[in-house]
């Protein structure tokens, strides 16, 4: 069973339990007195919160698997409490709904918590015992090997690795293990031997993928170290994205405008805080590199001393010394990032996309990474998918990383996942760098 039918199926036991634990709570709330018709009455209010707690409960990774491997007692703690507080508002602010149920809200949320809590303990226990589909990889490569300990460390994403021995008989190896997926290099593509074991697995009903292929649905990047030119123009298609981008500059200017307008307040405070630290300037303007390798000023509050870079450019650090206490909490709450708003509404970044790099650092970049040039053939953005799924870059390993998941947004972006990265940012406000 795939990782994202794992994902459905969590989902619709969310759903079930968040209707049972309204009904449970109506059932003790008026113990002795309950009439199906209470149920019923409060099905609409409590459908409009239900369905915002299955947002907040998305965007804060509780339907991955990976997130919720640690601390998921901690966790689930914390986003019963966040989804709580927005009942309380949703019922206070909107008294058409008629109802003030405060004692239910408390029983439903308790209720339910246990059930949030208990499903996935269940679900990461049996999702990594059982309906695993075998998998062979033949390939022998660093990230091949990557590929494998993660499939080894994570029998959540549902396969279980099984090693063939290539000097036997592999059609017999792979009916005898019941292997139902064979994953293959570009060095085992151009094989004749190999070929003729992959047409005759046509016959037996065996998927078999290439390498780059299932490592793009596992990981959810693309392996830049393993593929040719050629996979950039089967997959890159940016003639057939011009609706797309007319769409998204239009989501991008709206949306932008509405961050801008609902954050002024903290801007006031931001730049009052700065200025009371040092009475240095308020904001950075920095040149970085834009679509087709255009230049522009990106702007932010400044969180670093004075003259920060009077020896050059670097990467930041863990624990910068240059960093000022001001810029320590904007960082951490990436309420640095708010003047980008400026840069959208511009033109010269979307809300979503690759990371505008500076000048300085993508000529070195290039030079180390191959096909790093490609992620400007799309406008940069405020947030990506990189962002969500990796940490900062400080140094040229992490940007080599954070590349592969570009190359995965640049492939696949569409206004569905632009959509998911946008909820997925909200949990970056709460992470620690």
């Amino acid at each position: 069973m795939g990782i994202k039918l794992r994902k459905y199926f969590l989902l619709f036991f969310d759903i079930l339990f968040l209707y049972l634990s309204l009904y449970l709570a109506l059932f003790l709330r008026h113990f002795g007195k309950f009439e199906i018709e209470i149920f019923f009455s409060h099905i609409l209010p409590f459908t409009i919160l239900f369905f915002i707690w299955l947002i907040v409960f998305y965007a804060f990774g509780f339907y991955d698997f990976e997130f919720l491997r640690t601390s998921l007692i901690f966790k689930t703690f914390s986003v019963i409490s966040l989804n709580f507080v927005l009942g309380v508002l949703l019922f206070y602010f909107v008294p058409q709904f008629k109802i003030a149920p405060k004692t239910i809200l408390i029983l439903n949320s308790l209720i339910f918590g246990i059930f949030f809590f208990f499903l996935r303990k269940f679900f990461l226990s049996f999702f990594s015992a059982y309906l695993l589909e075998k998998v062979a990889i033949l390939g022998k490569d660093a990230e091949v090997e990557k590929l494998k300990k993660e499939i080894k460390e994570k029998p959540f994403l549902g396969y279980e690795l099984v090693e063939l021995d290539l000097s036997k008989d592999l059609l017999t190896q792979i009916e005898k293990e019941k292997i139902g997926t064979i994953v293959f290099t570009e060095e085992f593509e151009k094989d004749p031997k190999f070929q003729t074991l992959f047409y005759n697995l046509l016959f037996l009903g065996k998927n078999f993928l290439d390498f780059p292929s299932f490592y793009e649905k596992i990981l959810e990047k693309i392996p830049v170290t393993l593929i040719s030119k050629v996979w950039f123009f089967e997959n890159l298609r940016e003639g057939e994205k011009r609706i797309y981008d007319r769409f998204k500059r239009i989501f991008d200017v709206v949306l932008g405008s509405i961050i801008l307008i609902l954050t002024l307040p903290i801007w006031l405070i931001i730049a009052l805080a700065i200025k009371l630290e040092d009475r240095g300037p308020v904001f950075y303007i920095q040149d970085r590199v834009g679509k087709n390798k255009k230049i522009f000023k990106l702007i932010k509050f400044r969180s670093m001393i004075l003259d920060a870079e009077k020896k050059g450019a670097k990467w930041a650090d863990v624990k910068d010394k240059r960093i000022t206490k001001v810029g320590k909490i904007i960082r951490q709450l990436h309420f640095d990032e708010l003047p980008q708003m400026i840069n959208v509404i511009k033109g010269d970044i979307s809300l979503i996309g690759p990371r505008p790099e500076r000048p300085e650092f993508v000529e070195k970049l290039e030079k180390e990474i191959p096909y790093y040039n490609l992620r400007h053939i799309i406008k940069p953005g405020f947030t990506g998918w990189a962002q969500i799924k990796f940490r900062y870059a400080r140094s040229v390993e992490d940007s080599l990383e954070k590349f592969q998941y570009d190359l995965y947004y640049i492939k696949n972006r569409s206004l569905f996942l632009d959509l998911k990265i946008l909820l997925k940012t909200v949990n970056l406000f709460f992470k620690k760098e």
